[in-house]
């Protein structure tokens, strides 16, 4: 994690790329159950997934997207636009590989990224695209800041 904010610190250029991976638990739809109120019985209930089409419980497909805020969260990324596109369902206890590119960055540090989540077999189960603002050199030093003082 504290590479995402090493490289950040000493700038970032169009074609950098992090990769994060992550398994997702009952406990951990569970929490975002809890925390959203999205008690959907696609999260929960066998016969509706089954009624649905699907083999077994899938997490929510925000909770996986959510991925992208642990990547943007150490960069100190500035969200102005996120957009999903949900492929396959992520059952619990999947894998999932999140590898986040930036695009595009201009003068005053807005950038494009795009997200391309995988799970454990390769198959790309999302994809997003997302719009915000890298932070500037003074930024950065708050960064730093940060991290020599172990937050």
């Amino acid at each position: 994690m504290n590479d995402i904010r090493r490289r950040t610190i000493a700038g970032l250029n169009v074609g950098d790329t992090f990769v994060i991976t992550r398994t997702f638990t009952e406990k951990d739809v569970a929490a975002f159950t809890a925390v959203t109120r999205d008690h959907n019985p696609i999260h929960a209930s066998k016969q509706f997934l089954r009624l649905k089409g699907f083999s077994d419980r899938i997490c929510h497909g925000l909770l996986v997207g959510g991925l992208i805020t642990e990547i943007g969260g150490q960069m100190g990324w500035l969200a102005s636009g996120m957009n999903f596109r949900f492929i396959k369902p992520v059952f619990f206890n999947d894998t999932i590989t999140c590898r986040f590119t930036l695009t595009a960055v201009d003068a005053e540090n807005r950038a494009k990224a795009d997200a391309v989540f995988t799970n454990q077999h390769r198959q790309i189960v999302l994809q997003a695209s997302l719009f915000g603002v890298l932070p500037n050199v003074e930024e950065r030093q708050v960064l730093q800041d940060l991290m020599d003082s172990g937050a």
